[in-house]
């Protein structure tokens, strides 16, 4: 990447250290430190934390870019592309084009007539991949997010040798290495798990234009991943430790499941990532028993229902995010009429009856008729600010300041789920539906079980699908689902979705029985933002995806 942008990321997290100290990120009082006052614990410690939180995940702050966002920060935006294109969410707001990004090339409806899109979603996040489409580039977001927070961590790695610490300082040395790593490997994760081709960027300063296959990203991914394990087991002092990840993790998420991981518990959360990381990057068709059981491995030494994660939530002042806009649940959050987001009826339809989160999170409304384009917009549901108060079933969204736990992430009920999976398809039925149950506890469902009860393959991996969707919502897992079940492609070849609820967007009828084609694109373009002023060097991999 050319220095007109990493190198200016470099620069922004270094002028960003210390302002965390007191206001953690209060943006507006920012102190201005220099790579010198880096080098103190306390010093490393703010630009450790403003490397992710700030450059990281509020990193951008050009206007061409952020003057038509209806949000604020990486989470309102960024997962909410993946939301709308796996049908979790729609939104008629022509903001960053989030109205056209999720429209199906077509539905067919139960009587046979057919609702067609005029302008397919392929066509038009292409024709918005250009320097002169800024704010519409669906493709620039996520990139640019992503290695934003990789180049702030890699100016901590530069750092962190020369740092002078108190206590055990070979503990506290390894704490902010882990946390470097840690997140180096989220971001190389997310570029390798959406965009068709990557960069891997290792040094603060030195720039890279050989762009690599999203396979090598993956790979990059898991190599830092396992760098941040190495730092941890090198940890001898828990105490000293702690205060260190204390100090990186701003003081309202270390509430509820967030907190301060101990080593044990943060490779565990390192290990559900590694098991994402090879899930997403595989069509189910294609997956091997070797890979399930790889999965299976990694699972099952991941995050347990008693460990702290990693999340986010607002605060009153000096957040990263706000709490009607900083991420993406409470954006859907109320009347369809007035939020940025809705919910759709294809995300609602996976609830099984009787299900308490289905009552205790969503209720229903006057249908909602979108004519303004969507043909699968309209909606009978509306999420509700808070939940509806059913004791011991979980919340999706809150308004309310500190009161949303968004889980940044890996989490219990994903890494469950992921060895629900892996035990149905080498044939463990009971063991791997055991897991899907545990998770529907776990969240307060109060469905029958089904261990035991469901022994055809088909159906209990049907079982898996329908609960990774509605417990995993807004966990920004769902778009990789989609493409690895086959669900973006054309349905030509497979794709698309049958037996879909769709409310007619004319008449407001209602159908159970649609067929949608999607035909979405399953990696995305390099965005030109980068290619335009990094040009790919030779024998770089392809940056365009040839679907």
């Amino acid at each position: 990447m050319k220095n007109k942008l990493l190198y200016a990321l470099f620069v922004a997290a270094i002028l960003f250290v210390s302002s965390c100290s007191k206001k953690e990120l209060d943006v507006k009082n920012p102190n201005s430190p220099t790579p010198a006052s880096a080098t103190s614990e306390a010093g490393i410690v703010s630009l450790g934390l403003g490397a992710v939180y700030q450059n990281g995940f509020n990193g951008i702050t050009d206007s061409k870019y952020s003057g038509t966002w209806l949000g604020n920060s990486y989470f309102f935006l960024a997962p909410a592309y993946h939301d709308l294109m796996a049908d979790v969410i729609t939104s008629e707001a022509a903001n960053n084009i989030t109205n056209q990004v999720s429209v199906p090339d077509y539905v067919v409806l139960d009587d046979g007539s057919k609702l067609t899109n005029t302008a397919p979603a392929k066509q038009v996040v292409r024709l918005n991949n250009s320097r002169t489409k800024a704010g519409s580039n669906m493709f620039y977001y996520e990139w640019t997010w992503m290695y934003f927070l990789n180049n702030a961590c890699n100016g901590v790695l530069a750092i962190v040798d020369n740092t002078s610490f108190t206590g055990d300082a070979v503990s506290k040395k390894n704490a902010i290495k882990a946390w470097a790593y840690f997140w180096k490997g989220y971001a190389y994760s997310h570029i390798g798990s959406i965009y068709y081709a990557g960069l891997i960027k290792n040094d603060a300063v030195l720039m890279s234009s050989d762009y690599k296959t999203y396979s090598d990203i993956i790979v990059e991914s898991n190599a830092n991943y396992d760098k941040a394990i190495t730092a941890l087991n090198g940890v001898a002092n828990a105490t000293d430790f702690a205060t260190i990840l204390k100090g990186l993790i701003p003081s309202q998420n270390q509430v509820g499941k967030g907190g301060v991981l101990t080593p044990v518990m943060w490779i565990h959360t390192i290990n559900t990532m590694k098991a994402r990381n090879l899930l997403v990057s595989k069509r189910v068709k294609d997956m091997t028993s070797a890979d399930w059981n790889s999965l299976l491995t990694l699972v099952n030494n991941g995050v347990t229902s008693s460990d702290l994660v990693f999340t986010a939530r607002s605060a009153s002042v000096g957040s990263f995010m706000s709490a009607t806009g900083g991420s993406e649940a409470p954006l859907t959050t109320g009347d369809p009429t007035s939020t940025t987001y809705k919910i759709s009826e294809r995300l609602v339809q996976e609830y099984k009856t009787g299900d308490k989160r289905l009552s205790n999170n969503f209720t229903s409304l006057v249908t909602y008729l979108n004519q303004k384009g969507g043909i699968t917009f309209s909606t009978r549901y509306r999420l509700l600010d808070g939940g509806a108060g059913i004791t011991g079933v979980s919340v999706i969204s809150s308004r309310t300041v500190g009161a949303y736990e968004l889980f940044i992430a890996s989490s219990y009920e994903e890494n469950e789920l992921m060895k629900a999976e892996a035990n149905i398809k080498l044939g463990n039925i009971a063991t791997g539906l055991a897991s899907v149950d545990a998770v529907r506890t776990y969240q307060g469902a109060a469905v029958a079980a089904v261990s035991g009860m469901v022994t055809d393959p088909v159906l209990a991996y049907e079982e898996v699908r329908r609960e990774r969707r509605v417990a995993l919502i807004f966990r920004n897992v769902a778009l990789y689902d989609a493409r690895r079940w086959g669900v973006l492609d054309d349905i030509s070849v497979g794709g698309g979705r049958t037996k879909a609820v769709v409310v007619n967007p004319n008449t407001g009828a209602l159908n159970i029985n649609s067929t949608i084609n999607y035909n979405f694109p399953d990696y995305w373009d390099v965005p030109d933002d980068e290619i335009s002023l990094n040009a790919p060097s030779a024998g770089s991999a392809p940056v365009k995806n040839p679907k």
